[in-house]
């Protein structure tokens, strides 16, 4: 033992977890008096956001919720799930943030596999819930505590499904003295479901530790000053909302909620909260650029927004230099939280043309300061592959912010983090400025409007008609969507069956936005042993649309 070795222990008064839910305490302690929430015409300051983030956390306490129970969450973008991102975790409890998105089948299996303790839903879901929850019940034996929340700025029908209502359960439980967290940075603070290759969903969990630093990497990448006012335009059952509602605490900030996000509704409370932050796939960007202009009037704050989720179109970064919004792009993955790389842009790069200025902030980038290391590396070897923009490898990362695994998948962590890396699955090349470009994805996965779209799930739907033989879905590039799900299809001998009747088909057994967009009936490429070459429909798919 060194002479540092020698009664320096760690102790209480020298080391704490690390974890986002002391941000809500020390926002509290020091901006108590400040706007924390707004919400059509509710306000809450950050003294009260806390006391009712303590209460529900007293409340969930109270029907037996502790560390390493999961509550899942069906919720758009409201005070209740900024609530819920600062309770569940101050039990050392999980958040499982559900897709709104999703059918009733998979919202079932995903909070069975999670075994959700509790659920909190909003009365808006109602309908798809009540199935899944019927399905959870029925078919995997499980009956969570639901908890009904009445949203004051959602007028339209849904039934209650559980028998306490969100209001009044806070109101009857006194707050926790202190949001304390977990005592092991390791443990676990959320898991998010994301497609795999299989089409059958993962678990990714991740830790209070990795949820810390990527919020300050949130804070840090941007330069983001002391009270940010931050529009949610991005879902925060993607990735935790990419750990901002922790950043905005962190910082003293304004959540400025907004249930639907339509582009007006954008607008109006970027002119009304003076909002000069907010993040969005390449579909939510695109729609402001395509508003009428005048939507825009009386927006004199400096905006700044975050694109990531497919890789932005060049109209779009040009598109919103044009309407004077600072972009930047990010990168990453469910598995590093959200955004891990970051397009960081120069000086010198103001003095290039804009065509020029949109290309390099086209790249997905370097790594997140917080991110011990990102790299391209041959799949196979694991050596980096040269630093000359030419030469294909594959994204990968190490450090803080990546996952612990996935859940009940020890098969797939393994391969996840095989060499010592996480392997990201997307294929890209690296230029001497050390910055990343994706060329292509190995997982097959699209994303659509920042939703990811597992391809086989597709096509197991497809397979399913008799009238198929063969098929095959790719990304299709779109302007709107970023890229939406194209099949080739082979018919059976005989069969007549149509583009239209599949279409049925698939709506019948997957989410509306998992749907094919186009149907083609087309020979499908195959090597002499029956694999179908998916690189060569992606060139199809590409080249056509092109065309169109």
């Amino acid at each position: 033992m060194n002479i540092y070795e020698q009664h320096l222990n760690r102790q209480p008064a020298n080391f704490v977890a690390l974890s986002p839910v002391s941000f809500v305490e020390r926002a509290a302690e020091v901006f108590g008096d400040l706007p924390a929430v707004v919400h059509g015409t509710r306000r809450y300051t950050w003294a009260q956001t806390r006391e009712r983030s303590a209460r529900l956390a007293a409340a969930l306490a109270a029907v037996g919720v502790q560390r390493g129970s999961t509550v899942s969450v069906m919720l758009p973008n409201t005070p209740e799930m900024v609530e819920a991102h600062y309770a569940i975790p101050a039990l050392n409890a999980v958040i499982n943030t559900l897709n709104t998105r999703l059918d009733a089948p998979l919202l079932a299996w995903q909070m069975n596999h999670c075994e959700a303790q509790v659920v909190l839903t909003d009365r808006e879901y109602a309908p798809v819930m009540g199935e899944a929850l019927r399905i959870l019940r029925e078919q995997h034996g499980r009956n969570p505590f639901v908890v009904d929340i009445g949203d004051t700025e959602y007028t339209g029908p849904g039934e209650r499904l559980g028998s306490v209502d969100y209001e009044a359960w806070l109101q009857a439980h006194e707050p926790l003295a202190v949001l304390t967290g977990p005592q092991d940075e390791w443990d676990a603070i959320a898991v998010s479901y994301t497609s795999g290759t299989t089409g059958d969903p993962k678990g990714v969990v991740t830790h209070h530790r990795g949820a810390y630093l990527n919020a300050v990497c949130n804070a840090t990448t941007w330069t983001m000053p002391h009270f940010p006012r931050y529009l949610w335009t991005l879902p925060m059952f993607h990735c935790n909302g990419w750990c901002f509602p922790w950043t905005v605490a962190m910082l003293g900030g304004t959540h400025v909620c907004l249930r639907k996000v339509e582009a007006q509704a954008i607008f109006q409370a970027m002119r009304d909260h003076a909002v000069d932050h907010y993040c969005a796939a390449p579909i939510v960007h695109n729609l402001l650029i395509h508003a009428p202009a005048a939507w825009r009037d009386g927006i004199g704050q400096r905006v700044r927004g975050m694109v990531a989720g497919a890789a932005p179109p060049a109209a779009m970064i040009e598109g919103m230099a044009r309407m004077g919004f600072d972009i930047t792009h990010v990168y990453g993955l469910t598995e590093v939280y959200g955004p891990a790389s970051v397009a960081v842009k120069r000086e010198s790069w103001a003095q290039e043309t804009l065509s020029e200025q949109t290309r390099l902030n086209g790249r997905q980038g370097v790594r997140y300061a917080l991110q011990e290391g990102m790299d391209v590396r041959d799949p196979v070897t694991l050596q980096p592959v040269p630093a000359d923009g030419e030469t294909m490898g594959e994204i990968m990362f190490r450090g803080n912010i990546v996952m612990k695994g996935y859940l009940k998948n020890p098969a797939a962590t393994e391969k996840a983090f095989a060499g010592g890396w996480f392997h990201t699955g997307d294929l890209a090349v690296i230029d001497a400025e050390r910055y990343v470009k994706i060329r292509d994805r190995s997982k097959d996965i699209i994303i659509s409007g920042g939703e990811n779209i597992s391809s086989i799930e597709v096509e197991d739907a497809l397979y399913r008609h008799p009238g198929v033989a063969a098929c095959a879905v790719v990304a299709r590039p779109d302007s709107r969507w970023g890229e939406v799900p194209l099949a080739y299809v082979e018919r059976q001998p005989g069969s007549t069956v149509s583009a239209e009747e599949l279409v049925a088909h698939c709506r019948s057994l997957l989410a509306g936005y998992k749907v094919p967009r186009d149907i083609r009936f087309e020979a499908i490429p195959k090597t002499s042993t029956g694999k179908i070459q998916k690189f060569q429909l992606r060139e199809r798919a590409s080249s056509s649309a092109a065309i169109e």
